[in-house]
């Protein structure tokens, strides 16, 4: 249930990052990212009213943590999706998931050999999927950007498995109040909302809900098994993103790029047979 949960939630996360790169190309990302997780935080309000109940623990403070890791994260990588190829930008964002790797083996998780395996062998598969912007070819600005943006979600993805670990639905309610919060100060000293339009609206509604419907699908799969596992399954979203941006967009995939998405299917496999 781990790996298909965690496997869903790349689904979601790569149909969600497609969408808002576009909406990126002609508004800013920070606008985009502010007016999406609002939407968000109006979903998780209702959710969390309709409970009725607030749990005991430290889930306030992992979902703080993660409002903030996680829109920062999401400002760079809709700034680097913008400016950057999208089936190369994602890629590079992706491998922030070393940072819940090495925080739960030092946390006494302990993997099986396959899963170890499958988890190194996707890996390899993004950093071979990310080629193309290694070489030069494309500017510095996206890969810095996306770099970024991997080291915020890595740490988003443990806070949510700590606190998740107490409750989900108040984890992600914390962490959309905190990202909306933040968002809306910085538009009050700048006195900016970002130029949105009418026409915008449902595409930032689809982001939100469903960037917050992937959270908690990582969420729910990381408190069932371990974070690492959980974390390398959720972080393979680029290749959905890709998948969209060849599909839509025709951007161009070369050799190398293909070689690293048949990588990280084959790092799925292994993982899933070794959970």
């Amino acid at each position: 249930m781990t790996a298909l949960l965690a496997l869903c939630s790349s689904v979601v996360w790569g149909t969600s990052d497609f969408a808002a790169g576009l909406v990126a190309k002609r508004r800013p990302a920070a606008a985009v990212v502010g007016w999406s997780q609002a939407f968000g935080l109006v979903v998780m309000s209702t959710i969390v009213l309709a409970l009725g109940t607030w749990p005991p623990g430290t889930w306030p403070a992992w979902g703080v943590l993660a409002g903030a890791s996680g829109s920062s994260a999401l400002i760079c990588f809709y700034a680097a999706l913008s400016t950057g190829t999208m089936g190369v930008v994602a890629p590079i964002a992706s491998l922030g998931v070393v940072v819940p790797v090495l925080l739960g083996v030092l946390g006494g998780e302990a993997p099986s050999v396959l899963s170890w395996t499958g988890m190194a062998i996707a890996v390899v598969g993004v950093l071979l999927a990310s080629g193309p912007e290694l070489d030069g070819r494309i500017g510095r600005r996206p890969v810095l950007l996306a770099c970024l943006a991997g080291a915020g979600f890595g740490i988003t993805l443990y806070a949510l498995d700590r606190g998740g670990r107490v409750s989900v639905a108040h984890t992600l309610w914390g962490m959309r109040l905190t990202s909306v919060v933040l968002f809306a100060l910085a538009a009050v000293v700048l006195r900016r909302t970002g130029g949105m339009a009418v026409r915008d609206l449902p595409a930032l509604a689809f982001v939100g809900c469903a960037d917050l419907a992937a959270n908690g699908l990582f969420a729910v799969a990381s408190s069932r098994g371990y974070v690492s596992v959980a974390s390398v399954l959720g972080s393979l979203y680029p290749v959905v993103t890709a998948g969209w941006a060849y599909a839509v967009l025709r951007e161009r995939l070369r050799p190398v790029q293909i070689a690293g998405v048949a990588a990280t299917m084959a790092g799925v496999v292994l993982i899933a047979a070794g959970a």
